[in-house]
């Protein structure tokens, strides 16, 4: 439960930045889109409390075979926050690459706005997708399941800042960390910008390994997903790319084919 106490714990300080860029930044908003975001977010911390439920268990079950005894120390911590950040970013990339993922994933990238709201547009069903054995690498090495769970609800709280229009470039910030501008690049599907950026906090994973693109001023950002789905219904948007996969899958001949369906890159339900 320790992610949702912290993020529960911060709340009211997203509700403050939400509420300063609806008033001050009308523009960027849509009541339906907003309030789509709102019932998505609560639909997937209702997963996730009870996932956490059923997979605590198996978390200090895995403990136990740790390779390392580590410590809980200020370094121990920032450690463990650095590895989790590496593991989010092959997560995220992985998630855009890999269809059962993206099945879960397509859910944050359907709004066409950008905006504080809109990190609040997560999928219910990551907990099926398997978001958290991600994690596993973290508790095997020697982190503790709850330190890695704080770290986890960390990052996730570090992302929420970098939904947004309204910050500009923030200078040597941008080398080092992820920022709105990089983040506006990553939900753009703009030629050059999609599938870039998928840094959680540090943006040096994408510059390490290819995949970082800058925003260009002479290009602004498309937002939303390839097919544009134009629903603000949340069980639409939570679970139209499931159907479609399940549909594919049936439909491909071979399990060659299926597999390709099911583990290759994503194609759009919306056509």
């Amino acid at each position: 439960m320790t992610i949702e106490i912290i993020l529960l714990a911060l709340s009211p300080l997203f509700i403050i930045f939400i509420a300063y860029e609806f008033i001050k930044y009308r523009r960027y908003y849509d009541i339906k889109d907003s309030l789509a975001n709102t019932a998505l977010a609560l639909m997937h911390q209702g997963a996730d409390a009870i996932a956490l439920l059923v997979l605590m268990p198996f978390f200090y079950w895995l403990y136990e075979y740790r390779f390392f005894d580590i410590e809980l120390s200020v370094i121990s911590v920032f450690g463990a926050f650095i590895l989790q950040d590496f593991l989010y970013y092959w997560f995220h990339k992985a998630s855009h690459h890999i269809h059962w993922l993206w099945a879960a994933h397509v859910v944050h990238h359907s709004s066409t706005k950008m905006n504080f709201s809109t990190a609040f547009r997560q999928s219910l069903m990551y907990p099926l997708a398997g978001m958290w054995m991600f994690w596993l690498p973290m508790i095997l090495v020697g982190f503790d399941p709850i330190t890695v769970l704080t770290v986890v609800a960390l990052n996730l709280a570090y992302q929420f800042f970098v939904h947004t229009q309204i910050v500009n470039k923030l200078g040597w910030f941008e080398k080092v960390f992820n920022t709105p501008s990089h983040h506006r690049v990553h939900h753009a599907i703009n030629a050059g910008y999609l599938d870039r950026n998928f840094a959680g906090v540090l943006i040096i994973w994408d510059k390490l390994f290819g995949t970082y693109a800058e925003e260009e001023p002479t290009k602004p950002c498309k937002y939303g997903i390839v097919g544009q789905l134009n629903s603000n219904n949340p069980l639409t948007i939570t679970f139209h790319q499931w159907g479609y996969l399940i549909k594919s899958m049936f439909n491909a001949k071979g399990s060659k084919a299926k597999l390709k369906v099911l583990f290759g890159y994503p194609t759009s339900s919306v056509k």
